[in-house]
């Protein structure tokens, strides 16, 4: 599977688990909602301070996010 593909996924499953809507997740970054629906897509990767607010957003860690890991404990 490519890596877009994959990271879109856990993107959607994350939000969904979370019961939030593609703008709150936008809002809880200081995104536009159009941003990172394009993330959700597959349209692009987000730079790697939204890939760490993400991740802080959802409490995983990066390496689940990245899915480099299965363990989605955050480590301070």
């Amino acid at each position: 599977m490519e890596f877009r593909d994959f990271f879109k996924g856990r993107l959607r499953d994350l939000r969904n688990e979370c019961g939030e809507t593609q703008q709150q997740v936008a809002d809880g970054l200081g995104i536009p909602s159009r941003h990172y629906q394009k993330f959700e897509y597959g349209a692009v990767l987000p730079s790697l301070e939204n890939f760490i607010a993400l991740a802080d957003h959802f409490g995983v860690s990066l390496d689940y996010l990245a899915g480099r890991s299965e363990d989605r404990r955050s480590r301070p």
